[in-house]
Formats: C-alpha cells, structure tokens, sequence
C-alpha cells in the first residue's frame, strides 16, 4: 500500500502469547503433514501395536481365557514387555521422523525464508524449538502416551502392588520415550538444515543409523572392543532404556557411556544448526 494513502492501521487482534509463539510453525507445518493420506494412514497403523499389547494385557485377567488355556502362564506382564513395546514404537518413531524431518528446514533455506521469520519477534531457539514441535508431538502420540495408557491399563488390573512395584516402568516410558524423541528430531532438523533436498537428508538419516551402525561393528570386530557400539545409536537408546527398567543390555556398554555418547550426539546436532539457522548465509567465491 503505498505511503501516501495512509490507509493502513496498526494490527488490534488477539497476540498470540510469548511462551507459545514457537507452536505457530507447528500449527502451520500440520496442515501439510495431514493432507498426505498415506502419512494418516501410517498414524493410524503406528496404534496397532498399542491396541495389541492392551489386548494381551487383558487377556490373563479375563475369566473367559483363563478357562481356555493357562493364559497367565504364557504371557507376563513385565519391564521386558514393555521394553519390546518400546523397542516396536521406537522403530516406528524413526520411519515417521525420516518421512516428515528432511522437509522441516530444508524449505525454508531453499527459499531464503529465514530473515522473514527472524524480522518478526522470533529467535532461533523459537524457530528450532517450533520445528521440532512438528516431531515431537506426533511422536509423543505414538509412543509415551500409550505407553503409559498401557501401564495405568496394566495398573487398574493388577492392582496397587503391582503399580507400586513397577513405578520404575512409567518413569522408564516417559523419559525413555522424550530421549529418543529429542535425539530423532535434533538428528532430522541438522540433516534437513544441511541438505537441501528432502530424499537425500531421509537417505541420510537411514545411513546414519544403518551404516555407522555398521561401522561400529566392524570397529569392534577389528578391535577387539564393544567401544565401537558407542556410534551405533540403536544400541546406545536400547543401553538407556535397559537400565531404566533395571534390565541387562546386550551391547556390552556401560549406561554413562551410553548416556555421554547421547549427549555428544545431541550437541553435534545442535552446533550443526546453530551453523545453518541464522538470518543471512554468506556466500564464498
């Protein structure tokens, strides 16, 4: 509008809040996710598991099965039940963040829309933390809120001792869960900030886990050492996870290993965004 009308006004709406302003790009960025019907159907596949394990929790506590066959012999209820059902959720988590992540920054640097973000009251932490809310919610509803539906389920059942006896397990699903969930959606936003085109960051990011995880055993091979598990990210999270639910770990790593492996991996991330999120990028000839 050109200067000279003064036609314009100040915008008198409704502001959105400081502490929330970040889930403005989340908002924006699920009118996109939900458009794809192949993505919604994946959501909904990705509750078939919890739906499974609420059934085999009911099962040993249903008199109608317990007259059929000896139900409560065959299935147990356990911390390594659920770690299975983490180890399943887990997997699926990865498949969502691989689809969904390369596309979350990757757009914005292709088409210089940094500065306009960062003109607007935002700051980089906003931004990134509005990213990662994309993942992180969707995340959340297919892995520590059933997983802890399951447990109350399992709880309401067996009653307090059980509940009380087990408190661990729900510690274990929700920190456990919120872990993973940072690692994935730190790992997608560096790939997605560092690769421009979306099939090569989700190609990256499959390498990541599969092929580094590769090398890490042919580190321990060669070697003679379970050092080289410390690279290989799925036996660094299933390291964590065991010792939260007082289980044995198969990697033969130590859980403050795992944990300072895990830690190592989340600050590379984010020095990798912090190089890439910013108003302005400087081109060298």
């Amino acid at each position: 509008m050109a200067v000279y009308k003064r036609g314009y006004e100040p915008y008198e709406g409704e502001l959105t809040p400081e502490w929330s302003r970040f889930l403005v790009i989340a908002r924006q960025a699920y009118r996109r996710v939900f458009e794809s019907r192949l993505l919604v159907s994946y959501l909904v596949l990705c509750l078939i598991c919890p739906v499974a394990c609420a059934l085999i929790i009911y099962l040993p506590h249903n008199e109608g099965a317990l007259q059929m066959v000896s139900v409560g012999d065959l299935i147990t209820i356990e911390p390594g039940f659920f770690l299975k059902y983490m180890h399943l959720q887990g997997w699926l988590g990865f498949i969502l963040t691989a689809f969904i992540g390369p596309g979350l920054i990757s757009a914005d640097l292709a088409n210089n829309a940094l500065p306009l973000y960062f003109s607007r009251p935002f700051t980089r932490t906003e931004y990134v933390a509005g990213k990662m809310s994309v993942l992180a919610i969707l995340l959340s509803f297919i892995t520590w809120i059933p997983g802890l539906l399951l447990f109350a389920f399992q709880s309401y059942l067996a009653g307090p001792k059980w509940f009380w006896d087990n408190l661990h397990v729900a510690y274990a699903l929700f920190v456990g869960f919120w872990v993973w969930i940072i690692l994935l959606s730190l790992l997608a936003l560096a790939m997605s900030a560092w690769v421009k085109w979306k099939l090569a960051a989700g190609i990256l990011i499959l390498a990541i886990f599969f092929v580094v995880a590769g090398i890490g055993s042919v580190l321990n091979e060669v070697l003679d050492t379970r050092m080289g598990s410390l690279i290989n990210v799925v036996q660094v999270i299933d390291t964590i996870w065991s010792s939260m639910l007082g289980l044995a770990s198969r990697s033969g790593i130590s859980p403050a290993n795992a944990w300072m492996s895990l830690a190592a991996a989340c600050a590379l991330c984010l020095h990798l965004l912090s190089r890439k999120v910013r108003a302005y990028e400087v081109e060298r000839s």
